[in-house]
């Protein structure tokens, strides 16, 4: 019987990954204590993470599923 589903079981779990890796960078970005957020957290690693996430998404879903 064939799976129905669009992607593979590993698939989905780099989704979970690429998604809990968002929003710990959004939760570093939102507890900078500088002014505006203009501190390292808020201008440098919080973004850096935000963006591993979303590679990790794209990666996640043109990545082929296995059989």
């Amino acid at each position: 019987m064939e799976s129905k589903l669009p992607f593979g079981k590993k698939n989905y779990q780099l989704m979970i990954i690429g998604v809990l890796t968002l929003v710990v960078g959004f939760v570093i970005m939102s507890s900078d204590q500088e002014q505006h957020g203009f501190g390292f957290l808020g201008l440098t690693l919080g973004p850096i993470i935000v963006m591993a996430g979303f590679i990790i998404e794209i990666w996640a879903i043109l990545r082929k599923p296995s059989k």
